[in-house]
């Protein structure tokens, strides 16, 4: 039953507890945030090193709807290592090599993902609210899924993809949700955040050359000093927006 409701409750990655339809509450309120399934780990530091040791080129380490909670897994070449439906809340993965990895439907509210290298990673559908991203490397990551809070300051966030997946829409749009994340000094060139939500996040200082923002809801945004060179903002909701101090040509921006 537990696995069934994660399964479920994947689907509603791309949307936070406030403002989410009634059925998709209904949900939430299904879940025992506080069961050993979302606290606890089933798996040693050991066990996942082994389960690595045994992993081979075409054969990639399968942690899928593993319960990982709150292990200290720094520093680990996890490759493209499968993690879907994994619970990893705070769970330490600062500095680890997760090139390719797949976070699809994981749970990782307030994990550590400080300095690692999840470029070219899925993280479609998951949960990383309050996650620590800073410094992190995803380029060319799918990545819609809510970071609402989340810490992607100084993280290398060129060519990822933010932006809505319009073709299945049954259970609300799966998007990319930043709401009043840090994005300051975040590397987004060319960055593709079409109809992606980031109300109140912290774009300050952030290179979004080339970014693709049309449609984005962006109010309360601030943007001091971010480079917009080539930036589309057409249709972007920018109410009270702090736009001042923009370096660069940005195209469809209002102010």
């Amino acid at each position: 039953m537990m696995r069934l409701r994660i399964a479920a409750l994947g689907l509603l990655a791309a949307s936070t507890c406030l403002g989410v339809p009634a059925a998709a509450q209904g949900l939430l309120n299904g879940l025992d945030m506080t069961s050993p399934r979302m606290t606890k780990a089933e798996m040693s530091r050991q066990d996942v090193e082994d389960a690595l040791a045994r992993a081979g080129p075409d054969t990639p380490a399968d942690f899928s709807r593993k319960a990982l909670n709150g292990l200290d897994l720094s520093g680990l070449d996890f490759g493209a290592a499968l993690f879907t439906a994994a619970t990893l809340n705070g769970t330490n993965f600062s500095n680890a090599g997760l090139k390719g990895a797949k976070l699809d439907q994981a749970w990782g509210l307030k994990a550590n993902f400080s300095g690692a290298d999840l470029s070219g990673a899925s993280l479609f559908q998951a949960q990383m609210m309050g996650a620590d991203f800073s410094d992190a490397d995803l380029s060319q990551a799918r990545v819609a899924s809510d970071f609402s809070r989340a810490n992607m300051s100084g993280a290398n966030l060129s060519d990822a993809d933010f932006s809505a997946d319009m073709r299945n829409q049954s259970m609300g749009l799966m998007r990319g949700v930043l709401d009043s994340a840090d994005l300051s000094n975040a590397d987004l060139t060319n960055a593709k955040l079409s109809r992606a939500s980031a109300e109140f996040a912290d774009f300050s200082g952030a290179s979004l050359v080339g970014a693709d923002l049309r449609k984005a809801e962006l109010a309360g945004a601030k943007f001091a000093g971010a480079n917009v060179e080539g930036a589309d903002f057409d249709g972007a909701d920018l109410q009270s927006a702090k736009l001042g101090g923009l370096t660069g040509q940005a195209k469809n921006l209002k102010q």
